[in-house]
Formats: structure tokens, sequence, C-alpha cells
């Protein structure tokens, strides 16, 4: 399947499809889900501090027998501690020597200062506790302020995108695309799993019913023709399985601009949520 590793801007190479432990909570349930996620092809898994599932994700690494090198982790500094203190709380949670990708979670962790914060980041990568650093959720004016100081450049941006965002992220999606900069997807299933019903339905259900595919597939085919890393999850093997055949789905020019016009049209109720959640984003970040 055509979920080709892509190339960072330091040479170190990175799965295209990662599986997300975002929501899936802890104890049995996410190392069952994060070991079978392992078992169907993803060879890359995505945690945070702030999803204080680190250790389930640790777990499942180990039990799945996979060596180091199979497996691309990455994790989120979420401001609990200092990025120093979280970096080795992180690894002790993974049992790992070190994380593949380190990012900071969120562009408020690095405030009032990003370049400050972002010289600690460069240390976490220089001592070798990770090989390679980016950002979560940096607009345009954050990534700015990072890169007229930066020594060693983020190599990824991982942000919300889905359609009906799309034309809000664009001028992100055009900045990091002009500073060598990977993008990663997260909830691009959104029109379907929060937004049913809206415009988006219609142009994924019939480009769906045309290639013989899934929504979910068509949606996660739309992000990766955006040149989107994908970051995405499931319990269900079958709905992993089908996320990873997504790779093959060809969608066409017009499929991808009736998408992005529907897109456009805007889903009911979709601002108000999308304040909501990051009204409640920050404040979990806070606490």
């Amino acid at each position: 399947m055509p979920w080709d590793a892509v190339s960072l801007n330091d040479g170190t190479m990175m799965p295209s499809i990662a599986f997300g432990t975002w929501k899936i909570g802890n104890g049995q349930g996410p190392i069952d889900q994060v070991e079978q996620a392992l078992s169907v092809g993803f060879e890359h898994v995505d945690t945070a501090q702030g999803y204080r599932n680190e250790a389930e994700a640790g777990m499942a690494l180990k039990e799945s027998g996979l060596a180091r090198d199979e497996v691309f982790v990455t994790t989120k500094f979420s401001g609990m501690g200092t990025i120093n203190s979280s970096i080795h709380g992180s690894l002790k949670n993974l049992g790992l020597s070190y994380v593949d990708l380190y990012l900071i979670h969120h562009p408020y962790l690095a405030l009032p200062y990003i370049p400050w914060a972002w010289e600690r980041m460069e240390k976490v990568k220089a001592e070798g506790l990770t090989k390679t650093i980016g950002v979560s959720n940096f607009e345009v004016k954050h990534l700015t302020v990072l890169l007229a100081h930066a020594k060693v450049k983020p190599v990824v941006n991982q942000i919300l995108l889905h359609p009906y965002v799309y034309e809000k992220q664009f001028p992100i999606l055009e900045y990091c695309k002009a500073n060598d900069i990977v993008v990663e997807a997260y909830s691009c299933l959104t029109p379907l799993t929060q937004n049913p019903g809206g415009a988006v339905d219609k142009p994924v259900n019939e480009i769906a019913a045309r290639l013989r595919a899934k929504p979910e597939q068509v949606l996660i085919a739309w992000a990766k023709a955006k040149g989107a890393v994908v970051v995405t999850t499931s319990s269900k093997k079958e709905r992993l399985e089908g996320y990873l055949a997504a790779g093959d789905l060809q969608l066409t020019e017009q499929d991808i601009l009736d998408i992005d016009v529907a897109g456009a049209a805007g889903a009911p109720g979709l601002a108000a949520k999308t304040m909501l959640r990051r009204v409640v984003g920050v404040a979990l970040i806070a606490a």
C-alpha cells in the first residue's frame, strides 16, 4: 500500500500514517489497541504527555515484539513540567531511551517567548533524547517567530485538518510547504464523526460509491492528497485495515475540488464546536 515514508527536512524518514492515542483512555484497552494497530501494519505511534497513556503505548510496544527501529514513536510536551523534565518523564513512561519525534503540543506552551522554548527543544535533540523535533497546532504567526530564531528547523507541524477547516488552515499548509515543514493531519474524519449531515457528505459518499470504498477511506485519501501525514485511530481491526487500504485510493482532481468546495460551505454548528474544543484543550493543558 502506498503509504510511503516521507523524508523530513533533516533527512529523517517518517511513516506517513500514524496510529494516535488521543481519546483512547487508560488501562488495558489502549495497550490492546496500540498492539492491534502495530499488528495490522501501522509503523508509527503518536502519543503525548497530555494524553496520559504513554505508559500504555510503551507496554504495547514492548509486547509487540518489534525491534525499536521498526516503530516510529512520536510524543509531545504538554506543559506538565519543563521541557527537559517532561521528555525524561515521557521516556520513562514509554520504556524507551529516545523517541523519534518530540513536539511542542500547543503554541501556548511556548509563550511568552517561543525562541526560548525552542532552544530547550533543540537541547533535547542535541542530547539524543529525540531524533528530531517539531510543533503542533502552530499558526503562521507562531512559525514565523520560531523560524526567525531557530538553529534547528521544526520538521513537522501537526494540525487539525479536515474539509470543513481546510480553507482556514490553508495558509498554514502553504507556509509549511514553502519552508519544508511536513504537515501532520489529525481528526481528518471529523465530517463523519462529529458533523454528519453536512455538505461534505454528498461528494464523499458519491466518491466512495464510485471507488467501492468507505467514506472514511475517502476522507483519509483526501488528507493524503493534500500532502499530509495522517494521524488516525480506531478500536476496530477492520477499520484500521481500511485506513491502511485507503493509501491505494486515487482521487481525481475533481474529487478533491468537490470535497474542498463542500467543506468551504461549512457544517452546522462547526464554529461553535471548534471553539469549545479549543477552550477545553487549553483548560486541560493548564490543568
